[in-house]
This record gives C-alpha cells, sequence and structure tokens, in this order.
C-alpha cells in the first residue's frame, strides 16, 4: 500500500513552525536585562521592520516618541520635543541590544529617565485604574508588542 505523506507531513511542519513562532516571543516578565541595560536577543523572534518601527515612533496611541525626542530625518513631524536626546544618528550610537533595552525599560540603563517603560508589565509605582483612585492590577499590558519593540529598534538602527 502506498500511503502519500506529503499533506500529512506539510501540515505538522506548519503547527510546528506556528509553535516555534509563538515560543520564539519573550513575554515581559521573563525579559532578560543585560548589566549596561541592553537586551541581547530579539524580544519577537522575527526582524523589526523599520517603516513600521517609525509608524509606532509616530502614533501617538502607541510609542509617542517625537513628543519627546527630535528626529531631523523626519521633519515632516510637527511639535517634536526636547525632552529626551535627538534620535538621529541612533543607529551609529547604540547597538541593536542596547536600543531594545532602551525602549523597553530605559531605566535599566538610565535609572533617572523620564521615558516611560514600553515593554513591562509589572513593578509599576503608581498605575492607577482609570479614575477610580485605586490600584490597577498587575500584570498590565506592555505599551508595545514584542514586535512593535522589535519594529522600533529597526527604524532607530536606521538613523545613522
Amino acid at each position: 500500500m502506498n500511503i502519500n505523506l506529503a499533506p500529512v507531513l506539510a501540515v505538522l511542519t506548519a503547527l510546528a513552525g506556528g509553535t516555534a513562532a509563538a515560543a520564539a516571543e519573550t513575554p515581559p516578565a521573563a525579559t532578560v536585562f543585560e548589566e549596561d541595560g541592553s537586551i541581547a536577543q530579539s524580544l519577537s523572534g522575527a526582524p523589526g521592520d523599520p517603516q513600521a518601527g517609525r509608524q509606532t515612533m509616530e502614533a501617538r496611541g502607541l510609542g509617542n516618541c517625537y513628543a519627546c525626542h527630535l528626529v531631523e530625518a523626519t521633519p515632516d513631524i510637527q511639535f517634536m520635543g526636547d525632552i529626551g536626546p535627538a534620535l538621529d544618528g541612533a543607529g551609529s550610537r547604540w547597538s541593536a541590544a542596547q536600543l531594545r533595552g532602551i525602549v523597553a525599560d530605559a531605566k535599566h540603563t538610565f535609572p533617572d529617565s523620564m521615558m516611560p517603560s514600553f515593554y513591562k508589565s509589572a513593578g509599576f509605582l503608581r498605575p492607577g485604574e482609570g479614575y477610580t483612585a485605586k490600584p490597577a492590577t498587575e500584570p498590565l499590558p506592555p505599551l508595545l508588542t514584542a514586535q512593535q519593540v522589535e519594529d522600533v529598534v529597526s527604524y532607530l538602527l536606521s538613523l545613522k
């Protein structure tokens, strides 16, 4: 009897690929910061998309990075802030691991930073439940997904 196993193998390969991709994402609580604040491994297990990273940085409901940072490479953005350092040349100043750590939780690199922790779900000082004056229940969802962090890192690396 001849049995064609190709369709079965294709399904098993697809399922294994889907499982591997899901397992590759690092949840915020399992993120490992190096002593210098960097994060060596990709948080999503996938490469970042610089165009998507730029969009995340621009979006007020996501990164809103331009509220605090100037990027002269994007003159079309109005009302850029000057609270944080200018990001032009970020790809020459920092490695991908360093940028990943800064975007995820800058306080590991710069303890006095006012920058929000974009990939953090617990250990906050004072999050609240809306306007109820009640403390929020942790873990909270991170401000950015693992892939959005990788996209922002990819865009910042393009700023040479």
